[in-house]
């Protein structure tokens, strides 16, 4: 067999795939016809308020079953980013360091002109955080 002819072969057999495919596919959702709602009679005046507790008890009870595992993965997302964390904290601290030094007057520039911009309502928050210093014991 040359190469033509393997491309050929090769190119048949995925459309045929392919097909096989689709008419599985067709034939599911043949057999999954899904039932006519009538919304003028389900959400009408007298029958909204019940369906709409009927929704939320199923939401709630759907997300009670599955909170242990909302909650465990939760807490392995935070596990990772605490571990991720530690382990790159050398290399980010050398970054924020060298980064710091390459824009040094650029960052003084932003904060001169931040402070510039912004006079009034800095000088109010300090003002008002000395009449009211806090309390120590």
């Amino acid at each position: 067999m040359d190469l033509n002819e393997l491309k050929k072969l090769r190119e048949e057999k995925f459309l045929a795939h392919k097909r096989k495919k689709r008419e599985y596919y067709l034939k599911n959702k043949a057999k999954k016809k899904r039932e006519v709602i009538d919304y003028e009679n389900e959400l009408n005046d007298l029958n909204f308020a019940s369906k709409i507790k009927e929704i939320a008890k199923v939401q709630k009870a759907h997300v009670d079953d599955r909170k242990e595992l909302i909650v465990a993965k939760i807490n392995e997302y935070k596990d990772k980013k605490k571990e991720y964390y530690e382990e790159n904290k050398e290399k980010r601290l050398e970054y924020d360091k060298e980064y710091r030094e390459k824009k040094k007057e650029e960052l003084r520039e932003y904060r001169r002109q931040y402070y510039q911009k912004n006079k009034e309502k800095i000088l109010a928050r300090q003002k008002e955080k000395r009449k009211y210093p806090k309390k120590s014991d």
